[in-house]
């Protein structure tokens, strides 16, 4: 797919996501982090280390191809969506804890991002074929953290610019992950049945269990529900469009990027159906306030 979609419009794509992403930050919600490390640790922890380990197996059980066994393992190692945030905040999340998650992710992520992907690319013995080198990861940080950078400095500046910006950002990043969605099955058409069929299930549990975990697991925890469900969407929404972007930009392989085009199909439907059940089954409503509107932790 070399072309302009991928050459300038990927790039672009990403990185107004990302700047949508940094209108929405500011310095306290890093300082938040410390008001809350019971659910930050234990959110990164499944993020970080338990979904790769599901997401591997899940690979392994469903014996995918090398190239697409290699895009799961990029998207689970992909942060974070800001379309997390919209979640969390339509079924009663914490959306403080949740800003902070997505920035804290998408830093981390920097680093364990080409950790995890070399190692899939090294069990599929496929170095030959793709790698993901020191070079191409500061291009990725490059494209990641300069536009959050920049929109938080516009946040800064501007503080009404960037609230009457935010829904309008959001909104573009959805129609731009769409289109790039698009854009991989018109490319690879010849075998979007195929990979349907082969990536399709996988993506969809991989997906569902993303979400369950990312909520069970802080419960277990003993973190509030609000908390639990902003790390639900925060494990369960992940960055589709970073992890197209890595495949097709700095792999070189449209192929690895299906996954993550599949997933971003899929996760807007199942992640909704997910808040309903949370919202109206599993938790009960909540009259907490948001800390970002009050300026304080909630209890």
């Amino acid at each position: 797919m070399d072309s302009a979609l991928t050459t300038v419009g990927l790039p672009v794509a990403l990185g107004i996501i990302m700047f949508g992403l940094g209108l929405s930050l500011t310095l306290d919600d890093f300082r938040r982090v410390g008001r809350h490390p019971r659910a930050v640790v234990v959110a990164l922890a499944c993020q970080l280390l338990l979904l790769p380990a599901v997401c591997f197996a899940l690979v392994v059980v469903a014996d995918l191809p090398a190239a697409l066994g290699i895009g799961m393992m990029l998207l689970a190692a992909s942060p974070g969506g800001t379309s997390a945030n919209l979640f969390s905040h339509l079924f009663r999340g914490d959306v403080a804890l949740n800003v902070s998650l997505t920035a804290i992710n998408s830093i981390v992520a920097i680093v364990t991002l080409p950790v995890v992907t070399n190692l899939a690319i090294a069990w599929y013995d496929a170095s030959d074929e793709v790698s993901l080198q020191f070079r191409k990861v500061l291009e990725v940080f490059a494209v990641v953290l300069v536009p959050v950078a920049l929109g938080m400095l516009v946040r800064r500046a501007r503080p009404a610019f960037a609230a009457a910006a935010d829904r309008p950002v959001r909104t573009a990043s959805a129609v731009i992950l769409a289109v790039l969605v698009l854009g991989i099955l018109v490319d690879q058409r010849g075998n979007v049945v195929d990979y349907a069929t082969r990536i399709g299930v996988v993506a969809i549990v991989f997906c569902v269990i993303s979400l369950v975990v990312g909520f069970v697991v802080p419960r277990a925890a003993g973190v509030s529900d609000r908390q639990a469900i902003a790390s639900s969407f925060e494990i369960g929404v992940h960055n589709a469009t970073l992890a197209i972007y890595v495949a097709v930009e700095v792999l070189d392989d449209t192929e690895i990027s299906v996954p993550a085009a599949v997933y971003g199909l899929v996760m807007f439907f199942l992640a909704a159906g997910w808040g309903v059940l949370l919202t109206r089954r599993i938790v009960t409503p909540s009259s907490e306030p948001d800390e970002r509107a009050t300026g304080r932790s909630a209890p």
